[in-house]
């Protein structure tokens, strides 16, 4: 089971993990970061949408979001410095560690 989102509660995090258990799949949960500012700021400044209408939200609003700290085991995959496709190998590798 792959799912994509936002995920900076643990209940949003807890809900989905719980669909994969209830399943019997393998969970293994993925966040992804930028931990340079400057870039990450571009990034959000510079973005488009494939949907319509979408509001995206801007660097402040990033920044008053509320986000709880992970309180279990995750892979982390940090986008800086990186185009897409190193990001996706850097994620491969590491999930490959839980086959």
């Amino acid at each position: 089971m792959i799912a994509e989102s936002v995920n900076p509660l643990a209940v949003t995090r807890d809900a989905w993990r719980g669909v994969g258990i209830a399943v019997g799949v393998p969970a293994v949960e993925v966040e992804v970061v930028c931990s340079d500012t400057a870039e990450h700021r571009r990034r959000i400044a510079t973005r488009s949408s494939d949907i319509p209408g979408l509001p995206q939200p801007d660097w402040q609003q990033i920044l008053d979001r509320d986000y709880q700290p992970w309180d279990r085991e995750h892979v982390v995959v940090d986008t800086a410095g990186q185009e897409p496709q190193e990001s996706l190998a850097s994620l491969v590798r590491r999930l490959h560690a839980y086959a």
